[in-house]
């Protein structure tokens, strides 16, 4: 009797390994390698030992770049979408909760049921009264987090942790012409960094905030300022927790971020949100425009929108503790603002604040 022949594919066609496979495979193990490093790094910390800086060459940077972050948030955001059934609902975000702290007894809604998506669980709301807004210092917390660093602005660098700086004007991007701000035209300077400055005897200050997985994801108006300017920078996605951010030089540059400027009482005034791994989705309530994480887009591009000549020439006056955004997941908040020299933080470097709380004051 006739035998069927069986047809095999050569072994180098089932082998055959693409570029892309090689860049994916490669940079999630050295990703996961990171991890442990990270992770050795917080058990040394937490003994008190400190870790010396060790930054990462231009070929590991390249290569934590080539995983697909911005691909993978992508289709997590989708995921996050699913409307999962009733009864697994509870198991799923118990989970969560147990593996990320979170404490729902803030949560305005409790019930673990009427959540229909994790993208829900993420965004949920807090109690009215779980963050009372400081109505005595001049500058609030806008979100959960950790504190990470803050001070004076100094040589036009930015530390995003102790040791790792960033440049101001890779971060914010060109200055924004005059024209679109309230206050008047900055005395003239050097640098970019005195360029910002507007008022004599004014300071630049930052404060990087950086938002856990299990934080409450929505960020508020640090202060009551006015919204003059977005700028949009596309960019990677890669994760912006403490080990990564000190492991990165100029991290916040590299990945993709929405800067807001204006205004307050001491002149020049920024929040910036900067996205991470899984956080391709940044909004901005009062910005219907802005769409963030789009699948292709131009290296070191941005693009810019302005709320002046876009809105009546009065630009967006945001309240002290009113809702300005959120992020899926978690990530990092960036202010950079000018201030009297007597300004002056009430912040240690790695501790966790509530939003409402007060960063700062005169």
């Amino acid at each position: 009797p006739d035998r069927k022949k069986l047809h095999t594919a050569p072994v180098g066609q089932v082998f055959r390994l693409r570029p892309f496979h090689v860049l994916v495979a490669t940079g999630g193990g050295y990703a996961g390698y990171r991890k442990y490093e990270d992770y050795k790094l917080q058990q040394l910390e937490k003994r008190g030992i400190e870790v010396p800086v060790r930054l990462a060459s231009e070929w590991e940077v390249a290569l934590y770049k080539s995983v697909p972050t911005r691909l993978l948030s992508r289709a997590w955001g989708r995921l996050n979408q699913v409307e999962l059934p009733t009864w697994l609902r509870k198991p799923v975000y118990s989970l969560y909760i147990w593996t990320f702290g979170v404490n729902m007894k803030e949560a305005a809604v409790e019930d673990l049921h009427h959540y229909r998506n994790l993208s829900e669980f993420f965004r949920r709301k807090l109690k009215p009264q779980a963050r009372p807004v400081c109505c005595v210092h001049s500058v609030i917390s806008p979100s959960d987090g950790k504190i990470l660093n803050f001070g004076q602005v100094k040589n036009c660098e930015v530390e995003q942790v102790k040791g790792v700086t960033y440049s101001l004007e890779s971060f914010l991007g060109p200055r924004i012409s005059t024209e679109e701000m309230h206050f008047s035209q900055a005395p003239p300077g050097n640098s970019f960094q005195q360029q910002l400055v507007t008022k004599e005897g004014n300071e630049l200050y930052h404060c990087v905030i950086y938002l856990a997985p299990g934080d409450y994801h929505c960020f508020h108006s640090p202060t009551d300022w006015t919204v003059s300017h977005r700028r949009h920078f596309p960019g990677s996605l890669m994760s912006v927790n403490p080990g990564v951010a000190r492991w990165i030089k100029e991290l916040f540059c590299h990945n993709e971020r929405v800067v807001l400027t204006g205004d307050w009482k001491h002149g020049f005034f920024s929040l910036t949100a900067v996205g991470a791994t899984n956080v391709g989705s940044i909004r901005i309530y009062f910005d219907q425009d802005l769409h963030t994480n789009s699948p292709s887009y131009s290296k070191g591009s941005y693009n810019d929108f302005s709320f002046i000549s876009n809105n009546n020439k009065e630009g967006i006056p945001m309240r002290k503790g009113e809702h300005l955004g959120e992020f899926n997941l978690g990530s990092t908040i960036v202010l950079i603002f000018e201030a009297p020299k007597d300004f002056k933080f009430n912040l240690k470097a790695g501790q966790k604040i509530r939003f409402g709380e007060a960063l700062g004051s005169l």
